[in-house]
């Protein structure tokens, strides 16, 4: 039992609606950041047979090109499936108090809503093969390729 390693493993996969606007910003480099809460709903039955409703939120990050994405095709209410890994930060405060957070760094988001066209423009000239999920291109980019070719296969190892 000694030698059994334990998998390092962190992903995680959420649906939910945005409950603000997103906020996009630039680092001191240029590098795009977007910042936005997911409300996840759950339903249950209660222990009198009553169904009862939870809501669970959720903070996401998204950076480069998946951040211009979501501040292009985002807004308060927008449906969203994001599929990412949770990282925590720490910072300290202007009053000197310590904070952290637990949040989504996001690999992947598909956009739920329907997009709309504009009125004066017909269904014709709407490119239909336009993506609906949008993915961070940079976001494995320290992972070892072991982990990377789990994650190219969706988690299943490709015997040799």
């Amino acid at each position: 039992m000694a030698d059994l390693k334990m998998p390092e493993m962190n992903c995680v996969v959420i649906a939910g609606n945005l409950t603000k606007d997103p906020v996009f910003r630039q680092t001191t480099n240029g590098t795009p950041v977007v910042n936005f809460t997911v409300a996840s709903n759950r339903k249950f039955r209660d222990s009198g047979n009553q169904w009862q409703e939870d809501v669970c939120y959720v903070g996401v990050v998204a950076w480069n090109k998946l951040a211009d994405s979501c501040r292009d095709r985002l807004k308060k209410g927008s449906a969203v499936l994001v599929d990412g890994e949770l990282q925590s930060r720490n910072w300290k405060t202007d009053d000197g108090h310590n904070r952290s957070i637990v949040e989504i760094k996001a690999r992947r988001i598909q956009f739920l809503n329907k997009r709309g066209r504009p009125a004066d423009v017909a269904a014709e000239q709407v490119a239909d093969d336009e993506p609906s999920t949008f993915m961070d291109e940079s976001f494995d980019r320290f992972l070892t390729n072991e982990e990377s070719d789990l994650l190219k296969n969706n988690g299943h190892k490709i015997s040799e």
